[in-house]
């Protein structure tokens, strides 16, 4: 069964990577699926996606674990912004977590995948564009947070993930992030949006995170 907005996202993705040398499928499509209920979202696990994100815990934890009964091959990855007091439920709820973004919610987290025996994949939210109202360590501050969750609460941090302020040419942040990553280690780099992410799979994107070019304007 085929999605309209999928198989568009799908085919420009395909493209991307073609343009930039990128290995077909190596760049993970997370449909982003926050304020979308199980009617818009069945439809793209029918068309045979298994990858999606969610902004918000309370929200994912009313509308996925019946998605999941039917579908257990589902991945689910926490994109918004996570308390500390939220960390138990983000752990035993998502499959990874892109917004790592202080040592309190490291710390958190480290403490409840002991806790739970669960291993999730994990990304360190960078603020590139050092905007005061929005998450993330600042980039100079990356090396040192990295060293911390490794050496101190003993996670293994897979890449780094941004989002580029709303006005700016994505590209260098983009850029700023792909040299950060290789600096440090980490192979993974969950970058680009439904506008811009063609750009970041040129600058090296691993994950891209897509909602409404395959739902249309949010529910």
């Amino acid at each position: 069964m085929s999605h309209t907005g999928l198989d568009a996202v799908s085919q420009k993705l395909a493209e991307a990577e073609r343009a930039a040398g990128r290995t077909p499928g190596s760049v993970h499509l997370i449909v982003v699926s926050k304020t979308f209920g199980p009617e818009a979202i069945l439809p793209v696990i029918a068309a045979g996606h298994r990858v999606f994100g969610e902004n918000r815990v309370q929200e994912a934890k009313a509308k996925w674990p019946a998605l999941r009964a039917d579908c257990p091959d589902l991945e689910l990855h926490l994109i918004g912004p996570l308390q500390s007091n939220k960390a138990a439920e983000a752990v035993a709820l998502f499959d990874a977590i892109h917004t790592i973004d202080r040592p309190k919610i490291a710390g958190a987290i480290a403490e409840e995948m002991r806790r739970q025996g669960r291993a999730l994949k994990l990304f360190v939210q960078v603020n590139t564009g050092r905007e005061p109202q929005k998450a993330g360590i600042a980039p100079e501050a990356v090396g040192q947070f990295l060293a911390e969750c490794r050496d101190i609460h003993g996670l293994t941090i897979s890449g780094l993930m941004c989002i580029p302020p709303a006005d700016a040419d994505p590209r260098p942040h983009f850029e700023m992030l792909a040299a950060m990553a290789q600096r440090n280690g980490v192979a993974e780099l969950s970058m680009g949006m439904s506008g811009d992410y063609p750009v970041a799979v040129a600058c090296g994107a691993t994950h891209v995170r897509v909602g409404s070019a395959i739902f249309g304007t949010r529910g």
